[in-house]
Order: structure tokens, then sequence, then C-alpha cells
């Protein structure tokens, strides 16, 4: 199939905005999606009680604010409607169970190969002038490689299979990672009264969801209009020690860089509490170092300490699929999926390739792509646009 404008690669938040940016400026494209629906990880990969760690101002797609009524953090419903109503309203109507195999730039004809397979694996190749990656930081899950793992024969599963705790009730479960995940799934197996514990791997930056009456986010962004960096996290930390005393006291240390740098270097988020520290100090939730290796029901630790335990639930993230597909090393990373050059230059690469959702700065980040991207391809839509009708002229005056 030949495509006469982009091809975007992936159906979630960052692949519908860039589809309704590029519909804005008059760009036709395609949406190819592997899954059977839009916002597959939101719909099928995420735990119930997930809200948007984010007020919803700061998490609008392009062009469409979220309902009045909705709350300032909407519930993993609300934002799937949300996004179902954004796809209608910019009539994007992705090829779904489309799981694309190869995307390869062809230097003869000046085009992108776009190889796909579909359930029945019937094969598919689009030719395109325009490849958009909007796959996301998020595509697939990652399992650390923990000695003695594939003995453990309790329940064993990534956050990605986690729906509640409901089936865990009285269970010793261990959650391994610390992220805002795994503080949130925690805090739900305390509400479904399990019993769980938390491996802390790395020091963790924990910070309340709201100061001063602001979200912790807006506040910090405002902040940041006047303030340098590193006086608004020094802001920040003061805060947090406010609220919540010496974290490191129930084995939560904090990174020697601030909060909003250490974001801006490495893309590790700081954790924004709901509850879970509260359960930690109380001793709900137990905190452990390291794993050192797993057993058959038995978990060791790197300190030496031997628990038991029902479950262990891998809240360890996700990574980007890119290199598995994506036949390019110049603007992605074969290491890690990502785009080589730092925020905010990574949306663009050679030959027609562009990038949305990878700037490590959520929902607010992959509409600035979207915007970006959908600019940058109007102009070159509407310049071979008129070199096509000044071509047709042409050849019209001659044969007059």
């Amino acid at each position: 199939m030949c495509v006469p404008g982009p091809v975007i690669v992936g159906a979630g938040p960052s692949g519908l905005a860039a589809a309704a940016c590029l519909k804005d400026k008059g760009v036709p494209s395609i949406v190819l999606e592997r899954s059977n629906c839009i916002a597959s990880l939101w719909q099928l990969k995420t735990y119930d009680r997930l809200r948007l760690h984010l007020p919803k101002k700061f998490c609008e797609l392009p062009m469409m604010p979220f309902p009045e009524d909705y709350p300032t953090y909407p519930s993993k419903q609300q934002f799937v409607e949300y996004l179902e109503g954004y796809a209608n309203r910019f009539g994007i109507k992705p090829v779904f169970e489309q799981e694309v195999e190869s995307a390869e730039y062809d230097e003869g004809v000046g085009l992108w190969r776009v190889r796909s397979v579909g359930l029945k694996g019937e094969e598919m190749e689009y030719v395109c002038r325009w490849l958009v990656v909007a796959t996301g930081e998020n595509a697939e899950a990652v399992v650390p490689g923990i000695k003695g793992m594939e003995n453990f024969r309790g329940v064993l599963k990534h956050t990605a299979e986690y729906k509640s705790g409901s089936g865990l009730r009285n269970k010793k479960v261990l959650v391994v990672g610390c992220g805002n995940s795994g503080m949130e799934v925690c805090l739900d197996l305390c509400n479904h009264n399990a019993h769980p514990s938390l491996v802390v791997r790395d020091s963790v930056h924990v910070l309340p969801r709201e100061m001063l009456g602001r979200s912790t986010f807006g506040l910090s962004m405002w902040l940041l209009k006047w303030l340098p960096i590193r006086l608004v996290d020094r802001f920040l930390l003061i805060m947090s020690r406010l609220s919540f005393g010496n974290t490191a006291s129930v084995g939560l240390n904090r990174p020697k860089v601030g909060p909003l740098e250490l974001k801006g270097k490495t893309g590790k988020t700081p954790v924004l509490d709901v509850g879970t520290l509260a359960k930690i100090k109380s001793g709900d939730i137990k905190i452990h170092p390291n794993i050192q290796s797993v057993g058959n029901h038995s978990v060791q630790f790197v300190n030496g300490r031997v628990e038991q335990f029902d479950a262990i639930i891998l809240a360890t993230g996700y990574k980007s699929n890119t290199p598995s597909w994506l036949k390019e090393n110049e603007m992605f990373s074969e290491k890690d999926g990502m785009p080589r050059k730092p925020f905010p230059h990574g949306w663009k690469g050679e030959y027609g390739l562009y990038a949305v959702g990878f700037t490590r700065r959520g929902l607010f980040g992959s509409s600035m792509d979207a915007k970006r991207v959908s600019e940058d391809i109007e102009k070159l839509w509407k310049a071979e646009a008129r070199h096509l009708s000044l071509t047709i002229g042409r050849a019209f005056t001659l044969q007059r």
C-alpha cells in the first residue's frame, strides 16, 4: 500500500496526538497498532486503581481538554474514555492487530518500507515518505534477571498483568521496585488485606502529591519560570522533609541529585505519594534491600535475611522496543531504544523519520512532540504539493 502521508506506528496517546495534529494541518496518515484497541497499555496492562499522577491540565492532548466534570486526577477508565473521545473527534481509525516487524528506509526510491503481520499471519507492506515512531518508552515490560526466579512456585507476575490485590488476601507478597507503580501496588495490596513487602533496589525521591494547596508538579513548573532548577529542588526537598520527615529512617534513601535535576538527566521520575509512605511508617508495608536469590517459596536478600512469600510482583517498569523493528541506528539508540539526542531535540531524524512520546516527560512531552512533528511535515507536504502542481501545469502547457 502506498501511503500519501505519514505512517504512524502506535495508537497510544502519542500516536493519537500525532494523527490529530497532522489531520488539523490537512495531512492524512495511517496509524498501525499491534493490539486490538487504542491505548493498549492503559486498557490492558495497568492496575485497576491507577489514576493520572499529574493534574489533568498537564495531561491533555492537543486541541481537546478533559471534560470539566472530570476530577483533578482522572481514573484509568476516565482517561481511556477521554482517549476514545479524542480518536472519535478527529476521525482517527487505526489499523488494529498489525504487528510491525520491520521499518527500513529504501534509499533507491527515497521512501520508507514498513512491513507488518496480522493475527492470521497475513503480511502487509506500507510505503511512505514519512515515518512517525509513536510506540513510546513503555512498549515492553522489563523483567530483571534474578537468580533462581524460575524456581519460584508461588504467583509471579509483572505489574503489566496485575489488576488488583483481591486474589491475594492474607498472602505475603513481595513487590520488586519502588517507583510510582510499586508504591501504588503495595498500597492496593494493603487495602485488600494482603501483607506486602517492598524491595528498594536504589535510592528514590518521594514527594507529596500536593504542596501548599497546589499540585507538586504544577508548583514546580511555576517556580522554574523564576528560579534555577537546583533552588526549586532544594525547596521541594525541604517541603518533603516537613511533610514526611527523614525518609531514610524507613529505608528510602534519597539520591544525591535533586528530583527535577535527576528527572532531566536520567528520566527517573520521583514518586508522588498517595498514602503508601504512611503504611511503610506504620509497618503495614515492610522494606527490604535487593534480592540475592529466589527459592521455591523463599527469597534471600543481599543482607542475608531469608523470608517466605506467596507471590512476587515485578514493578520493574517498561522499555522501548524500537531496536527490534526499526532498521536504523542514527536517530535511535540500539541500547535503550530511545532517541540519541536529548530533549527537546530528539523528535526529528533523517529521511522523514520522526519520534513522538520519547521525551521522558509523559503526556505533556508527547503533545509537544506531536505539534512539532505535524508542523514540520506540513511544510514538506505543502512544498511537495506545490511542486506536483507546477509539474502538472507545465505538462498541460506543453500538450497545448
